[in-house]
């Protein structure tokens, strides 16, 4: 079989993969036009004008585009983007645009262009290998800022086509945890206003950590000419596409909504962070139609669980600040309300099956992949049905089930780390000794 044989069932999943993402995504904007709201492909068409929503994650985008160009490309790319910024950023202040607060960024369109005019390159002035190089790099950068975008337009389906929450069911079980949420708020206002505004950032600019990993794992593509057969981009992709899906399942807003003042008259009572949620007998409730249902699992989490699995094989400042970010954002999931324990350990037994699904596939799929993660299914479903259908048994017997949650998720972690241990002990060659010369 000759080698463009070989690759051609590879090309003809990925012509597959891109006809189901453009449907999905012609889907999502019908969707969302239906409730009167722009899509993610208009919300990405406007951003060629008009000032985009998050400059740093264009820009951020465009960084991991030009992993596979020469520095001198990159270097004229990076001056061409911010060349482009200054021009929109003078004309702005020309006819005095407005930007919506906390929205609008000065710059960013910049990279934007940048990325669309590298893809008019590739299609115009590259052939063959070169040109399919080239249009995995705009496709890598595009494909961060389109997730982005599809997740803005997922939350809003959640808010309106799922009317009431099951946070009773949540909290009551958290009581097995010992209520972390409630523990975490109480820590981070008392650091306030140092500690809120860290971990706002960290919280925030979670993609921005990302692309920082994936630049060192993609640094050697511009001199290869290929990229690996895995890297965090894709964990971080599959996780917010698998993630709402289980957002419609199981529709959550989180305590600082469910239990807090955030949620105004919808909320059960003004009681997160000081006062724990009532252990009576759970109900689904009504909520509003503009909050997010985005809180189980927890998709913070498990982004930053996959930094921090991808941070593990870089130099020593980059495996210390994969173990921050993980850290810090599960300080602000659990400390600014967003989340109860109960979506944390889910959002790790979630990532940890997705990482494990993606490296069989790979390596090539085997027993031990179809293990892991037909195991890390098993404890995740199990853990929703317990959150679901035992909830009040867990917060009756905390000490029973609060260390049956722990260990339930350190299975999944303990098989993970020994299955990929021994995928990477197969893939070392042996070294074979040298011949030496026969004594005679």
């Amino acid at each position: 079989m000759t080698l463009s044989a070989g690759r051609r069932p590879w090309a003809i999943l990925w012509a597959v993969v891109g006809v189901v993402a453009l449907g999905f995504f012609i889907a999502l904007e019908m969707t969302a036009r239906h409730y009167g709201l722009p899509g993610p492909l208009t919300n990405q068409a406007k951003e060629v004008i008009f000032a985009p929503k998050s400059g740093p994650l264009l820009y951020a985008s465009m960084a991991l585009m030009m992993v596979v160009l020469t520095w001198r490309e990159r270097f004229v790319a990076a001056g061409v983007a911010i060349g482009i910024d200054v021009v929109f950023f003078v004309v702005r202040r020309a006819v005095d645009a407005k930007m919506t607060p906390g929205y609008g960024h000065p710059f960013g369109n910049g990279a934007l262009w940048v990325m669309l005019g590298c893809a008019v390159i590739a299609l115009t002035r590259r052939t063959g290998r070169e040109r399919a190089l080239l249009l995995k790099g705009v496709g890598l950068g595009l494909l961060l800022v389109a997730g982005r975008k599809v997740g803005d337009t997922w939350l809003l389906i959640t808010s309106k086509t799922r009317p009431t929450v099951l946070d009773q069911y949540v909290a009551v079980a958290d009581h097995a945890l010992g209520n972390p949420s409630w523990l975490a708020g109480r820590i981070v206002e008392a650091t306030a206003p140092i500690g809120t505004h860290l971990l706002d950032w960290v919280y925030i600019q979670l993609a921005v950590a990302a692309v920082a990993v994936t630049l060192y794992q993609l640094r050697n593509v511009a001199a290869e000419r290929r990229f690996p057969s895995h890297h965090l981009v894709r964990t971080f992709l599959v996780i917010g596409l698998l993630g709402p899906g289980i957002y419609m399942i199981f529709p959550v807003v989180g305590p600082i909504f469910a239990y807090g003042a955030d949620g105004g008259h919808w909320a059960v009572a003004d009681l997160w962070p000081n006062t724990p949620s009532p252990t009576d007998v759970p109900h689904e409730m009504l909520f509003n139609g503009t909050t997010p249902r985005n809180c189980m699992p927890s998709l913070h989490t498990a982004w930053a669980t996959a930094i921090f699995i991808h941070s593990r094989k870089g130099p020593r400042l980059l495996r210390y600040a994969g173990t921050f970010w993980l850290i810090a954002t599960l300080g602000a999931t659990l400390g600014f309300g967003y989340h109860y324990g109960t979506d944390i350990i889910a959002g790790v037994v979630f990532t940890l099956t997705i990482e494990a699904g993606l490296r069989s596939l790979a390596r090539g799929w085997d027993r031990s992949g179809t293990w892991i993660v037909a195991y890390g299914a098993t404890i995740f479903t199990a853990l929703l049905v317990s959150y679901r259908y035992l909830p009040m048994e867990m917060a009756e017997y905390p000490w029973v089930f609060g260390p049956l949650l722990l260990l339930a998720t350190a299975s999944v972690i303990y098989g993970y780390v020994r299955t990929t241990r021994q995928w990477e002990s197969k893939a070392v060659p042996v070294r074979q000794p040298e011949p030496q010369p026969e004594l005679v």
